[in-house]
């Protein structure tokens, strides 16, 4: 069994995807044996939360058992929280996803509070984008959230996304045991993320490709061919997010 901790549904409108169907993503996920992903839709993400959530919901319904559901809050929507609320209610919704880079809004800042009191509320994960140097969301803010919701577990997605800031984001888990590791990055390589093992542990780290963005063969293989123990390899591609996801 592989889980993907981080993928997206649609399209977006500055990146290359050569096909952004669902049923494409559904035939490598096939290929790569990857029994499940966490998905949020690309349109919610970027400029209709509300419209890309409905979106996300429908995809749900068509695969059902393929994808468990990201669901976006968007801290400038007056009505976040209250369609938010809702949205944690449905089935196949695990938890949300916030993007702090591209909502130009601190991870940390007001805003986001009632995402991080309703994951906490329902029981819910929280997939942030991380990127380190990043004003909006680097390692130091997700320390921050972390020490604030300390009953919410928090994926830091990227692992900080630059080689550079990879101690950083190994110091900030280590710190906090809510934090984990998500890896999936086209800087990130094979022996980065044996590096992390060693510096956090296989169980404060999880696999995900950042589908459709990136190709999900290549990060898989990444993982798969990671100078890493095979248990420690099974811990991130399956082990760490059945943990979370059982909560």
């Amino acid at each position: 069994m592989i889980i993907d901790a981080h993928g997206h549904l649609g399209s977006w409108y500055a990146f290359a995807i050569p096909d952004s169907s669902t049923a494409s993503l559904v035939r490598v996920m096939d290929q790569c044996g990857v029994s499940t992903m966490c998905v949020s839709h690309l349109l919610a993400i970027g400029p209709d939360a509300a419209a890309g959530n409905a979106l996300l919901l429908k995809e749900l319904d068509r695969y059902p058992g393929r994808f468990l559901g990201y669901a976006v809050f968007d801290p400038h929507a007056p009505d976040a929280r209250a369609r938010t609320a809702d949205l944690l209610t449905r089935p196949g919704i695990v938890g949300l996803k916030l993007h702090p880079d591209t909502h130009e809004y601190a991870l940390d800042g007001p805003a986001y509070a009632a995402a991080f009191e309703l994951a906490a509320e329902h029981d819910r994960i929280v997939l942030s984008h991380g990127m380190f140097g990043s004003p909006w969301c680097a390692p130091a803010h997700f320390a921050t959230v972390a020490a604030r919701y300390p009953s919410v577990e928090l994926l830091m997605g990227h692992a900080g996304l630059f080689p550079a800031g990879f101690p950083a984001a190994a110091e900030v888990t280590n710190q906090h045991p809510n934090v984990t590791l998500e890896l999936c990055g086209s800087r990130t390589t094979a022996r980065h993320v044996a590096r992390l093992v060693a510096e956090v542990g296989a169980h404060r780290m999880a696999f995900g490709s950042d589908a459709l963005f990136l190709d999900l063969r290549v990060g898989l293989g990444r993982v798969q061919l990671a100078p890493i123990t095979q248990p420690d390899r099974d811990q991130l591609l399956a082990g760490t997010m059945t943990r979370l996801l059982k909560r």
